[in-house]
């Protein structure tokens, strides 16, 4: 009796000895982990103009990005930018108007010549970039940033975008229009060395004929 005594003490010790020194249980934090940050899009460069990927493009060279569902936001490419030079004026569709995809919606104008751009969405205009409007060369420095035009609420924004273009076909697609452009008797010293346009003032280099005859194969006029 005395030995069953003994055992059921030490028994008893152990157990009260590790309830009062156990180390706790490592638990799972509850609180939710924070969703991964998407990576920094750095703008792809072709033939010396700038591409992003994270944009979509009309072969008229305005881009489109979605910001919602139904909202867009539209702007010139830096190839429009470029050719542009010293643009003083930009017209735009005031808010309300309705646009159509491949409609031409966007002058700009320098120096009594006139850049025509075509809508890479259909839709209604809702909201401009008075910016961009009241300073056009904030277009041609910054045409996807700050120097946005359009934001457009569009219907049909899934089906409207799967006419532009994307990733390596957009690519291609610039490379194309600056060849093109290379094509054209266009001053050597205004070419960079590797084809791209060094400089904003290709509109001062061209003869009315072949500034004509640009404007109409690469901006679809």
């Amino acid at each position: 009796m005395i030995a069953l005594l003994v055992v059921i003490t030490f028994l008893l010790a152990v157990v009260i000895d590790h309830l009062i020194n156990r180390q706790p249980i490592p638990v799972a934090n509850e609180a939710p982990l924070e969703a991964p940050r998407r990576p920094r899009l750095v703008p792809s460069v072709v033939a010396g103009f700038e591409v992003p990927d994270n944009l979509r493009y009309h072969p008229g060279h305005t881009w489109a990005v979605a910001e919602s569902a139904d909202l867009v936001r539209v702007g010139i490419d830096d190839f429009a930018a470029k050719l542009g030079g010293g643009v003083t004026r930009i017209d735009i569709p005031e808010r309300g108007q309705w646009i159509r995809q491949g409609q031409r919606i966007i002058a700009m104008h320098r120096d009594g010549r006139e850049i025509d751009l075509v809508s890479p969405i259909e839709g209604t205009v809702v909201d401009v970039n008075r910016k961009a409007l009241d300073d056009p060369k904030l277009a041609q420095k910054d045409p996807y940033g700050d120097g946005w035009l359009l934001a457009v609420n569009s219907p049909d924004a899934k089906t409207n975008f799967r006419n532009l273009l994307g990733g390596t076909i957009a690519r291609r697609w610039m490379d194309e229009a600056a060849a093109r452009l290379r094509s054209i008797a266009v001053p050597a010293t205004i070419l960079a060395q590797d084809g791209g346009v060094a400089v904003t003032n290709v509109i001062d280099q061209l003869p009315d004929a072949e500034w004509e005859k640009l404007t109409k194969e690469l901006f679809l006029n």
